[in-house]
């Protein structure tokens, strides 16, 4: 399966009015190469994901529904440290969701907004709360957060908002 996706930071927080209640989620990777391997815990359930580029914005995504207990174990012994922490909350608007990740933990203060596409060049509207564009900095990529955690970036996200 492939993974088309872009990614924004957030400018404002209008976007509550429309969301979803949101979903915990911790993650963590067992691989930062190429490709890479994440395990994740999504509310209640788990899944195993293997990613690797296939083109700028574009990659291969295979995902696996694994054991919520599996899981948990990955996710003390297995992973690279720290783990990632969010919030997803799935927000509506015109035609696409949009997936609102509002980070915890070691990447506290960090928010980010993807939408899945089906092509590299599908036209999405942006919806009025959106910033910057930040789908191929790499500082964005949850895989780079996790050996480089926004809370040792030395600048806050409104100071960043404003540089990116």
């Amino acid at each position: 399966m492939l993974e088309i996706e872009r990614k924004f930071m957030i400018a404002s927080d209008a976007w509550k009015d429309l969301a979803d209640a949101g979903t915990p989620i911790r993650q963590g990777y067992l691989s930062l190469g190429e490709p890479t391997v994440r395990v994740r815990l999504k509310g209640t359930k788990a899944y195993l994901t293997i990613k690797a580029t296939k083109s700028p914005g574009v990659r291969h995504e295979f995902e696996y529904q694994i054991p919520v207990g599996e899981a948990e174990t990955m996710l003390s012994t297995l992973i690279l440290r720290p783990p990632i922490e969010k919030i997803r909350y799935c927000v509506p608007f015109a035609g696409h969701i949009w997936e609102i990740d509002i980070f915890e933990g070691a990447n506290k203060g960090l928010q980010i907004a993807e939408v899945e596409l089906q092509s590299r060049d599908e036209r999405v509207d942006l919806p009025y709360w959106i910033g910057p564009e930040v789908s191929d900095d790499p500082r964005f990529f949850n895989a780079y957060l996790t050996h480089r955690p926004f809370a040792g970036w030395g600048v806050d996200y409104a100071t960043l908002l404003k540089r990116v």
